[in-house]
């Protein structure tokens, strides 16, 4: 009966080699774990960005609907928007001071110039405020945006921070007809669309600031 053959020599050359190989792909793994997050793309805060205490509501907080009981008194689709504020290394900003502000669902900002008073939604605040936290998180209760004269539908975002930065930009409806005829809009890459669309979902989220609300869209937002 012959003698099993004694392989352990071949298999610890096979062993080494397999090592060798694989050794070039370390730093690549490497540089795969700490390739940076894009940076958020910037826009213009626009004509209607409330520089002065009086030309904001009298309200800033982060609930942008009047409510009654269960009851909805702003018009329009009552939207839960929630996000972080993240580094371009992936770490949550926490503390900055996030700014919405829109037009309502007749069109008319809250802001002297934003259309006719008369027009305007008494019921909804149009511009609001929220700091992010610990984990860079930052939430809103408002409504969908609608189209206004020469723009398609978007929300205005401003995001402050005194250790990484200020940052302003738009959030788009994705695939709504208007987005190609706006010149803000159309100036976007694909991947800067992305970037900024409100993709909405059904609300299912507990938090306060989503009572009340049909949709939930969530953004982040990062700094460079």
């Amino acid at each position: 009966m012959s003698k099993r053959p004694n392989n352990r020599a071949l298999l610890a050359r096979r062993h080494a080699l397999a090592a060798l190989s694989l050794a070039p792909l370390a730093p690549q793994v490497a540089r795969s774990q700490a390739r940076e997050l894009a940076v958020t793309p910037a826009q213009t805060l626009g004509p209607f960005y409330p520089r002065s205490a009086a030309e904001r509501p009298a309200q800033i907080d982060a609930d942008l609907l009047t409510v009654q009981g269960e009851r909805v008194l702003t018009k329009g689709t009552p939207l839960y928007l929630t996000g972080r504020v993240l580094t371009r290394h992936g770490r949550p900003v926490a503390g900055a001071l996030v700014e919405i502000w829109q037009c309502d669902a007749n069109a008319v900002y809250h802001h002297p110039d934003g259309g006719a008073e008369s027009e305007r939604d008494p019921y909804f605040q149009g511009y609001g405020q929220a700091r992010t936290d610990a984990n860079g998180a930052f939430h809103f209760r408002t409504i969908e945006p609608v189209p206004y004269p020469g723009r398609t539908p978007h929300i205005h975002v401003r995001v402050q921070s005194p250790a990484e930065g200020a940052l302003a930009t738009q959030l788009y409806l994705p695939n709504h007809p208007g987005n190609e005829r706006d010149f803000l809009y159309r100036r976007l890459s694909a991947v800067e669309r992305a970037a900024l669309a409100l993709n909405r979902v059904p609300t299912a989220a507990r938090h306060p600031l989503a009572l009340g609300t049909r949709v939930t869209a969530n953004v982040d937002l990062v700094l460079g």
